[in-house]
């Protein structure tokens, strides 16, 4: 038998995310930036290597160039060299969407050829877009230990978010004994975290077996369940699925807050520095003699003159005197100007907000975003990457302000509460 640190992970990094709005919107949702300087992706490929695994096929589909610029050749996460390393799975496309990889189990599908030139007993098959810390190496082992053809990890959800997830039910032996994909009148809230662990031979032979099948929670895993040894393998960390604002948001302040059970230092969590292309390392944090900071984390190259509550500032942020930032996320190089506000507001880069600009105006949390109702509707307002908001604009909750409206784009000094501005200035 192959040893268990020499199984094959495949991660699949190609969803389109659409939930998390302008946030995606040049990037896949893996390479968003979360809790300063990470991205979303480095706690699963942190995981894969704190685990001792050591081959991994990354399946990249859309606006994958600023994760594959992130992954690289697998450097930071000491994934490079004869026995180790990553490589990048694009879908094998022309240019139409019928080329695209159509669901998890047709992805895996389309890259037998890898699975077949990488021989083990078993393989992995992960998300990257999911914050948690878990040892893979102890999922196998379990799974050895129960003669399993696939082990699928679980944990137990609130019943009002399991729609949201493949629920499974087990006997008291763990095994899966029923199965319901996303269900709307749940039975169980013990829901799979999209973490599997497949015989290597029986995956090749379910995805021959079903060629139709192109999901593995919809198509393959009920097939296994009824036929074959599934068997649920029990969770009991922290694990977040981070596709949406409400949620990606909420997993950020955990980071802030200290019985959260989050602790990307403790979990060795790796990140490529290098990405960004500087010459050098960033300055440490620069504090002015007026700044004013409470439970945030600020990251290097920061300059914080002006308050800060309840929020991550990923590098490089300006919070000039006199301004406020509250219960916010500001990705890298933002810079708020004098005497602005800015309240529960996710910053894309490069973000600039003039003075006494407010961002978050108003009592208007539960009037959701017009065009974005399911994305938009506890008071968070997006801004996208570029944006220059000039001085004395006041924006309210639920709002979205489209990437690169420069300053002559704001044809008003009000965005109001549910409002949308995009790129040409129109507001709706």
């Amino acid at each position: 038998m192959i040893a268990a640190k020499e199984a094959l992970v495949l991660l699949l990094a190609g969803g389109v995310g659409s939930r998390l709005n302008i946030l995606v919107q040049n990037r896949a949702k893996p390479a968003v930036p979360f809790g300063g300087i990470y991205r979303i992706i480095d706690f699963s490929m942190s995981n894969v290597v704190n685990s001792g695994l050591k081959k991994v096929g990354v399946l990249t589909q859309y606006k994958p160039l600023s994760l594959m610029s992130h992954l690289g050749a697998g450097e930071a996460w000491d994934l490079t060299g004869r026995t180790r390393g990553v490589k990048i799975l694009p879908p094998r496309t022309g240019s139409k969407d019928s080329d695209w990889y159509k669901g998890t189990a047709d992805a895996i599908r389309r890259n037998i050829d890898f699975i077949g030139s990488n021989p083990t007993d078993e393989v992995v098959i992960l998300s990257g877009d999911h914050i948690y810390h878990m040892d893979f190496d102890a999922m196998i082992e379990y799974h050895r230990s129960k003669k399993a053809d696939v082990t699928v990890a679980m944990m137990v959800v609130p019943k009002s978010q399991i729609h949201q997830f493949g629920a499974g039910v087990t006997d008291n032996r763990n095994r899966i004994i029923d199965w319901e994909e996303k269900p709307k009148v749940p039975r169980t809230n013990l829901a799979s975290m999209g973490i599997y662990v497949f015989d290597r031979r029986y995956l090749l032979d379910s995805l021959a077996r079903d060629k139709n099948g192109v999901d593995f929670g919809m198509h393959i895993l009920p097939h296994a369940i009824a036929h074959d040894n599934t068997f649920a393998y029990p969770f009991y960390g922290y694990w977040r699925d981070v596709g949406t604002i409400q949620a990606y948001w909420e997993a950020n302040m955990d980071i802030i807050r200290k019985e959260s059970g989050i602790s990307p230092e403790k979990w060795r969590i790796r990140t490529n520095v290098e990405a960004e292309g500087r010459a050098a390392d960033r300055p440490p944090v620069r504090f002015g003699a007026e700044a004013q900071v409470q439970t945030s984390l600020i990251s290097s190259g920061c300059t914080i003159q002006g308050t800060v509550i309840n929020s991550v500032l990923s590098p490089g942020v300006v919070v000039e005197k006199g301004a406020v930032v509250r219960n916010s996320i500001l990705f890298s190089d933002c810079i708020v100007k004098k005497k602005a506000v800015v309240d529960l507001a996710i910053f894309d880069k490069q973000v600039e907000v003039g003075e006494g600009v407010h961002i978050g105006v108003g009592e208007g949390h539960d009037t959701p975003n017009r065009q974005h109702p399911k994305h938009l509707y506890t008071g968070i307002t997006l801004v996208g990457k570029g944006v220059g908001v000039p001085a004395g604009v006041k924006v309210g909750r639920n709002c979205v302000i489209d990437s690169y409206c420069r300053r002559e784009s704001f044809s008003r000094k009000t965005i109001g509460t549910g409002e949308t501005m995009s790129k040409d200035g129109e507001i709706s």
